[in-house]
């Protein structure tokens, strides 16, 4: 049967072979490799390209062209004031130690995260919960990734402390990583030297502008502010119509303290923003009932306070009629945010939602959740999605002067009655002389009741007011009046506030390698990578069973006809056998093949049949390696409704035959 199940699960993880597989595949690899290589910078070759390239695709369909989204393309570079009014400057940075004899800089979470990870791994090794870890090739591999565990038990109470710090750990301060590094004797596990205490790094990269040196800017650590800086741009462009959004996908940079975590931990990676403007007085959203029953596993702040690191699994609908999610605009971008890495390939139980604690919160958010993907480092952040209230558009307009606003006509105009103080100028003026501005101010910045008290005691014939330095001021009737008066208010002014999902694509590409990847049962060392179709570098794998110049022309018409379908597809016309061939391509994630057999020859090669005979050709599946067959024009428009997501293998498998081993040529 073509349609067979297959044990991904017979072998466990092994990160080496998977390492390996990525390194001679060349999905990425070190920059600058050949001079060194620097920490945090890596290449992407071929088959890695093309990979972030269909998620990038499948993102773009996704949100901007599925949510209308406004796509933009600012600067990378950014003169300084942009972000000493965003607070870049003062607060984008990270805690990091220094290793007291060698200089070593650790980012200070990290290091706790490492070692405790370490200790906890060694006392389930001592208890006999766990077998020890598979040796590392140190020839290989000069630094590691994680502290080393030692199989020593630990008591039931340390094994609970160290459980909780883990579970509160992005919610310490950093004196209070120094406290824990002290307490718990956490050294450098390269050298088990003391660290320093922790010291705050800004991970911004500085330049300048101009040949003078005299206009200081940045690289930007994220595109965030250039759609803030654009607002009122994109407003008009949306013909000053609310809620809408802006997304933008490009390069930023941050330099990292201790990069050692590959594609998790770089200096300069691509980013895929959305900025979504909504009213502060209505966060819902229109579509949010399509999305309501869609089912997350949550790991909010309260869980998190009390020590603990277990999910509940819950409908964004409850999460957010609860209170535990804001609002429905952040609630619908979760559930998108879901949807979207689940069909790109992410492994859905291997992923969750995590809110911000208290102390890892920015002051001005509302709400803030990452989605966390499971992967051989741990629980990796790989989205962000915050309601950043109001903060970045008003922090610009007041330092500029230019409103970042919405000016919104009112269906119905609001009548409002107030007291107002008239003053008579000309007699004010010459009774106060140059106290009269202050003596104003006072009385304009007076409330509704005070305004009242005030009228009734003008009505008695004076009263006296006090400016802030003690002095007192009598008023008469003739110098002012307070009357109620009708106002009529037909435009609401307002700053909207902003849910931004921000999407490390490295990130995202490194977890999804990682939980494609599987060796098939009968031979470990034969590797796959189980790339969802959408997302696969190479769609179809054509393979001529011949480098003989016979088979050219039926290998240029296969191609032809795929690219014709629009589907991506490369020939491996090489020496090998097919066997190696397809494996090799198993190991690039390619998950469909075609073979071109001697069928074809046999059949061109008798002028008088090749109108009459039917051209067949095999169509194998990766993960099954179960091969059908048909007509060539049958199975580029099944293998193109498969790239197209239209069929899945099991509905291929019922509208073609099982490739018995034979090709029929009659």
């Amino acid at each position: 049967m073509a349609n067979i199940q297959v044990n991904k699960t017979a072998h466990p993880f092994d990160k080496t072979r998977f390492e390996a597989l990525l390194n001679r595949r060349f999905f990425y690899a070190p920059a600058f490799e050949i001079y060194g290589g620097v920490a945090g910078l890596y290449d992407y070759g071929p088959p890695g390209s093309s990979l972030q390239s269909n998620i990038i695709a499948e993102w773009r369909k996704h949100f901007i062209v599925e949510e209308h989204m406004l796509e933009v393309d600012t600067t990378i570079m950014t003169p300084a004031p942009v972000f000493e009014t965003s607070g870049h400057v003062a607060r984008f940075a990270d805690w990091m130690v220094k290793d007291l004899k060698t200089g070593e800089v650790l980012r200070a979470d990290h290091l706790v995260k490492n070692v405790l990870e370490a200790r906890l791994d060694g006392d389930k090794e001592a208890r006999g919960l766990a077998t020890a870890p598979p040796k590392e090739d140190d020839k290989k591999k000069k630094k590691k990734d994680k502290a080393k565990p030692t199989a020593v038990k630990l008591s039931d109470e340390v094994v609970t402390e160290y459980e909780t710090i883990l579970a509160k750990l992005d919610n310490y301060s950093g004196p209070e990583l120094g406290e824990l590094c002290r307490k718990h004797n956490i050294r450098n596990p390269d050298t088990d030297n003391e660290v320093s205490e922790p010291q705050q790094f800004n991970l911004m990269f500085a330049s300048s502008i101009g040949p003078t040196g005299q206009h200081p800017g940045f690289l930007r650590p994220e595109t965030a502010q250039g759609h803030f800086l654009n607002f009122s741009r994109l407003l008009e462009f949306n013909n000053d119509r609310i809620p809408f959004a802006s997304a933008q996908i490009g390069r930023s940079f941050r330099n990292e303290i201790s990069p050692r975590a590959g594609l998790l931990r770089v200096r300069e990676f691509t980013m895929a923003e959305i900025e979504h403007y909504v009213d502060p007085e209505d966060k819902r959203h229109e579509r949010f009932s399509e999305v309501r029953d869609v089912e997350l596993d949550l790991l909010d702040r309260d869980t998190q306070a009390s020590g603990s690191t277990k999910v509940t699994r819950m409908k964004i609908g409850d999460a957010v009629d609860k209170g535990i999610v804001a609002n429905e605009t952040l609630g619908y971008f979760l559930a998108r945010i879901h949807l979207f890495l689940v069909k790109i390939g992410i492994n859905p139980t291997r992923l969750r939602f995590r809110q911000h604690m208290a102390n890892e919160m920015a002051h001005y958010a509302t709400d803030c959740w990452d989605a966390e993907i499971q992967n051989s480092y741990g629980w990796t952040e790989c989205v962000g999605c915050a309601d950043r209230a109001a903060y970045d558009l008003s922090v610009h307009s007041a330092k500029t002067g230019h409103p970042l606003v919405v000016r919104q006509a009112l269906k119905e105009p609001i009548i409002t009655e107030k007291l107002v103080a008239e003053f008579d100028k000309k007699t004010f003026g010459k009774t106060f002389r140059k106290d009269a501005a202050l003596i104003q101010n006072i009385v304009e910045g007076m409330d509704e009741a005070m305004l009242t008290k005030l009228q009734g005691e003008l009505a008695q014939g004076s009263t006296t007011i006090t400016s802030s330095d003690g002095r007192e001021f009598k008023l008469t009737p003739d110098l002012l009046t307070i009357e109620r008066k009708t106002f009529k208010q037909s435009i609401r002014e307002f700053t909207p506030n902003v849910i931004e999902p921000s999407f490390g694509l490295g990130r995202i590409l490194y977890a999804l390698l990682e939980h494609s990847f599987w060796s098939r049962e009968q031979d470990v060392e034969r590797g796959v990578l189980s790339l969802p179709a959408v997302v696969a570098p190479t769609k179809v794998l054509i393979v001529p069973l011949s480098a003989k110049p016979e088979f050219d022309p039926l290998v240029r018409e296969v191609s032809a006809k795929l690219r014709k379908a629009g589907i991506f597809s490369r020939v491996d016309d090489s020496n090998a056998t097919i066997g190696k061939r397809y494996a090799r391509n198993d190991e690039l994630g390619t998950p469909f093949g075609l073979t071109i057999d001697f069928a074809y020859l046999t059949i061109s090669s008798t002028f008088a049949l090749a109108a009459t005979q039917k051209r067949t050709m095999t169509l194998r599946e990766r993960d099954t390696t179960g091969q059908l067959i048909g007509d060539i024009d049958e199975v580029i428009a099944i293998v193109t409704e498969l790239v197209n997501g239209t069929i899945d293998w099991a509905e291929a498998c019922r509208r073609l035959p099982a490739y018995d081993g034979v090709q029929a040529v009659e």
